[in-house]
């Protein structure tokens, strides 16, 4: 059995054309999309990397489709993993939002082809505000419908990860799809809309005009903040533009408008969005907690705005650099 591991393309028994190491990108965005956790979709993607390394040569001749074997083995592991993070989040202090995938955005050179992250954030389907969505779904639904509707994987097999009927199997992706329909997250809107809409939103923001931000709010429009008790945001979702803008404009005015001069531009599940590092306040005016904020933009308006700011959730940032700009509001 190989000693290596998934991220390095294993040992010199498998050597770099091991094909569950070639699945690596597809493998994070099954687990994503199943866990809507960075961290649990790279274990999970490894431990199905031990798994194969772990069967006999007659074993691993028996496989007839290899890709299938991973997505059934990672749906096994998600499934595990989504049922223990129901769990968790019976004693989650607010309300809780996937873990984002924030990547560079702006003339620093084209993505790397090969970048799992990179892969992944190009489907649609991961954009938060569908992922979100997901979130509402019991883990067998959420792991009948990704895995059947996603990623074509037959109901027989998705019936032995959930340990059911064929039929049970098909009646969870049946509810998870109407929840979806349901739901109706909005679609990515175009990057260039986005950042038009997004730069008009903080410019009205950080000078505290409330009735422009209320303009650029879709009247239903939700704040959705997630800390787990550790940072500073809305603990409670807000719901309406008037309310929304308020939170905003009086959020802004405890902290230091310098503090907000090191913001940038990032991806955010592949779209818009802004990391904001935590900075020192000064007399009167608060610390600023580390932020990744993004919006979901329906017919020209804002429909939500999600801040994340529980640093649990923020740790694959690292030494992102801002390789993009926002026109610089004024103040």
């Amino acid at each position: 059995m190989s000693s290596g591991s998934l991220d390095s393309g294993g040992g010199d028994e498998d050597g770099p054309t091991d094909p569950v190491t070639a699945l690596r990108p597809h493998l994070i965005a099954v687990a994503y999309r199943l866990t809507g956790s960075l961290a649990d979709a790279e274990d999970a993607a490894q431990e199905t990397w031990l798994r194969w390394a772990g069967l006999g040569d007659g074993q691993r001749a028996a496989v007839r489709d290899v890709r299938a074997w991973c997505t059934t083995v990672v749906g096994r592991v998600c499934l595990d993993r989504l049922r223990s993070a129901a769990a968790r989040r019976e004693h989650y202090v607010g309300q809780w939002l996937p873990e984002p995938i924030v990547t560079p955005l702006g003339p620093g050179g084209p993505s790397r082809a090969d970048d799992p992250l990179d892969i992944v954030v190009r489907d649609d389907a991961v954009r938060l505000a569908a992922m979100v969505v997901l979130d509402t779904l019991t883990p067998q639904q959420r792991v009948a419908f990704v895995l059947h509707d996603a990623f074509a994987l037959p109901f027989d097999e998705i019936a032995d990860i959930l340990g059911c009927s064929q039929a049970a199997a098909r009646q969870y992706a049946s509810r998870a799809r109407r929840a979806v329909a349901d739901a109706a997250p909005p679609p990515r809107a175009a990057q260039d809309e986005q950042r038009r809409i997004l730069e008009r939103f903080l410019a009205a923001v950080l000078t505290g005009d409330v009735p422009a931000v209320v303009a650029l709010l879709h009247p239903e429009a939700r704040f959705v903040g997630d800390s787990g008790g550790k940072a500073q945001t809305a603990r409670q979702v807000v719901v309406g533009a008037d309310k929304i803008s308020r939170l905003l404009v009086g959020l802004l005015r405890r902290y230091r408008p310098e503090a907000f001069d090191a913001a940038h531009p990032v991806l955010v599940n592949g779209d818009l969005g802004l990391h904001v590092p935590s900075s020192r306040g000064d007399g009167d005016y608060r610390d600023v907690d580390e932020h990744v904020q993004t919006i979901a933009v329906r017919d020209g308006l804002v429909v939500a705005v999600y801040d994340i700011v529980n640093p649990d959730k923020l740790r694959s940032l690292g030494s992102l650099r801002s390789l993009g700009s926002l026109t610089p509001p004024p103040r």
